[in-house]
């Protein structure tokens, strides 16, 4: 390993990592038969994530006809899926928040687009009646904490990268590997381990362009993630610097038996899905 991968592995330390009881209810989601009283009982001893909670519960973001005053209320009108995903979004990674300027990202913007790729993978889930739609709600949430590493040295680099892609037609994640030695997916799988994720976190993280393992092309919920990221970037949430300059799987949509205009109703709605997300986005400001 080289002396610039030994410094960027070593990053990692510097993060801060997902708050346990985010971890706790990931390894909760990830079992189909999982209930709302095994995440309440997580949940109702942190008062942080109580309160924040009752907040959302209580705002606009929920539309709720009544006060909820407590846990058992929120999981009520809530659900289990609604309750994680607001946990969730209120424990991601502090260092997805701020700004990325090797990827261009203002602060929030890696944010924002975290968490509307997450909901549209969600969406595009429960359309398929896939049974881990939470579990790839979190991935595609978490998708790309490499970036938060590896954006200094992007900056540094961005010349020679942006020449392999304008000049040489490689994605940017394949010049970030030959300019630098390492891709934000491979060194988001790194965090991922380290943070103790399941071994299927970590394989949708390191996979979530679906460039290297051939066998990500036939695992649905990766090819889900995947889509929701292109979904999002073709309607400009939160694009940096690197864009489309991805590769572009068309054979994704048969295998998921999406079709063109199946895409363009899930934008249509992802579109009224967005302003929900500002709204959260400001109440956890």
């Amino acid at each position: 390993m080289s002396t610039m991968l030994q410094t960027i592995v070593k990053e990692i330390k510097a993060l801060k990592p997902v708050p346990q009881v985010a971890q706790q209810i990931m390894s909760v989601v990830e079992d189909p038969d999982s209930s709302v009283a095994e995440v309440a009982k997580i949940v109702q001893y942190d008062p942080s994530i109580t309160a924040n909670i009752l907040r959302v519960c209580n705002s606009a973001y929920t539309s709720s006809p009544r006060q909820v005053d407590s846990v058992q209320d929120a999981i009520t009108f809530l659900g289990l899926d609604k309750l994680v995903e607001i946990v969730l979004i209120n424990c991601g990674s502090e260092d997805l928040k701020k700004g990325h300027k090797g990827y261009g990202l203002d602060e929030g913007d890696l944010w924002k687009n975290s968490i509307f790729s997450a909901l549209i993978a969600k969406q595009i889930a429960e359309k398929m009646k896939n049974p881990n739609k939470q579990l790839i709600f979190t991935a595609s949430m978490l998708k790309d904490i490499g970036k938060v590493i590896l954006s200094r040295y992007v900056a540094d680099s961005f010349t020679k990268i942006n020449n392999l892609v304008q000049n040489e037609g490689l994605s940017f994640k394949d010049a970030e590997k030959k300019v630098i030695g390492i891709d934000h997916t491979e060194l988001g799988a790194l965090v991922a381990k380290i943070w103790k994720f399941s071994p299927k976190m970590i394989y949708m993280i390191r996979n979530h362009h679906l460039s290297d393992d051939k066998s990500a092309r036939e695992n649905q919920d990766t090819m889900i993630i995947y889509l929701a990221d292109v979904v999002a970037m073709m309607m400009g949430v939160g694009v940096g610097s690197d864009g489309l300059a991805y590769t572009f799987y068309d054979d994704v949509l048969g295998k998921l038996n999406i079709s063109p205009i199946d895409i363009q109703e899930i934008m249509m709605e992802s579109n009224e899905e967005l302003s929900r997300v500002e709204e959260l986005l400001k109440l956890n400001e």
